[in-house]
């Protein structure tokens, strides 16, 4: 939705609780309107200022940041946060995320390493709290070995909401990078354990599509991907509730790198049910 579109909706809402504030104290009390009003009426009143007040200010101190994001102008935009990330050492993590982001759409991917390298020593929580935007310029700049050693070193330092992407991103450069052993671990791990279902059903066809002809135990390997196939399709019963899974992703770079692989896990999900 456009930005002008969320102000509109914002000011739309504003007017309505505004009158309701109006009129609907008198038909609700009667004449007892009067003595209330200093309890029901003004205080909203008061709530309804306060709430232009700071979304003025918003507006005011963000008009420049927003506006460049709704026109998608991303060197423009690097070039705005780069002042206050860079200049103003304001390293919050909306800055450094959206930084990051930028550099990454606009193919900078050595800008997103020297970002990195800078907050690392500024604010180093930034770094934990967006491991695969960091992870993925190393992958999409052919770094393999060394987006795998970066995503094992943040296995403990993320959030747990975060944990186990990290891991098959983790399993995901390491067989990228020729270190089938690892990734066969790291996946079989996940296909029958994570409780993600589109990290289980990624592990599993991995298992099947990549790994199965790479392993020391075939028929093994083949096994553990057979049971989190099964184990998603419980979950999941059908394309459509996969592709909604995947849509709750959003669409962030590291989101990006595997659509395909999503797409194809898809197919070999379902299309022999």
């Amino acid at each position: 939705m456009k930005f002008k579109y969320l102000i509109i909706a914002f000011c739309i809402i504003i007017i309505i609780v505004v009158l309701l504030a109006v009129f609907l104290p008198p038909l609700i009390l009667g004449s007892s309107f009067t003595f209330n009003i200093n309890f029901i009426t003004i205080p909203v009143f008061i709530f309804i200022f306060l709430l232009l007040a700071g979304l003025t200010i918003f507006l005011l101190l963000n008009y420049r940041f927003l506006s460049l994001l709704e026109r998608e102008d991303w060197p423009a935009l690097a070039y705005y946060l780069e002042q206050k990330v860079f200049v103003k050492s304001l390293y919050t993590n909306r800055n450094v995320k959206i930084l990051a982001g930028s550099y990454l759409i606009i193919s900078d991917y050595q800008s997103v390493l020297k970002l990195e390298n800078k907050a690392q020593i500024a604010r180093p929580s930034v770094i934990s709290k967006n491991p695969l935007i960091f992870g993925s310029a190393r992958i999409l700049c052919g770094s393999y070995n060394d987006a795998a050693a970066f995503f094992r070193t943040h296995f403990e330092k993320c959030g747990k909401n975060l944990r186990q992407w990290v891991r098959w991103f983790y399993g995901f450069t390491s067989l990228l990078s020729g270190d089938f052993a690892q990734a066969e671990s790291e996946f079989t791990s996940l296909a029958v354990s994570s409780s993600n279902a589109l990290i289980s059903g990624l592990s599993a066809y991995f298992l099947t599509t990549c790994l199965e002809k790479k392993s020391a135990n075939p028929e093994k390997c083949r096994n553990i991907s057979e049971s989190g196939k099964n184990r998603v399709i419980k979950s999941v019963k059908n394309p459509a509730g996969w592709k909604k899974e995947t849509e709750k992703l959003g669409t962030d770079i590291h989101v990006a790198i595997i659509k395909r692989y999503l797409d194809e896990t898809s197919k070999w999900l379902y299309d022999s049910k």
